[in-house]
């Protein structure tokens, strides 16, 4: 077993089936999942080089209606609920990125 290096500061956790139900509704034209929102907007990014890493995980088993839920894994206590339109901004910051963007780059 080896160890591999990666630049995740955080990991955000996205319902999958949520996201797939609603069919968008996040973003500038309400066309985006949650996840490509999040990482249209900067946070987050490809792979393990990114400073955030957005996961789309099964179901969660809350299976909220018009909404998605998000939790950011350093703090499993708290679930997020993000009903379809949020803000991605105001997304980001409930879970725990503080509207940072500049982690989620290449240094």
């Amino acid at each position: 077993m080896k160890t591999v290096p990666a630049r995740w500061e955080a990991t955000i956790l996205i319902c999958r089936k949520c996201s797939r139900k609603l069919g968008g509704g996040f973003g500038e034209n309400g066309r985006k999942s949650l996840a490509k929102a999040l990482r249209a907007k900067g946070f987050g990014g490809k792979g393990r080089k990114a400073g955030v890493g957005i996961v789309e995980v099964g179901c969660l088993d809350i299976c909220p209606k018009n909404g998605v839920v998000a939790m950011n894994a350093a703090n499993p206590g708290a679930w997020l609920v993000v009903p379809k339109g949020a803000d991605i901004d105001a997304v980001a910051e409930r879970l725990g990125l503080g509207g940072d963007r500049q982690a989620s780059r290449k240094p």
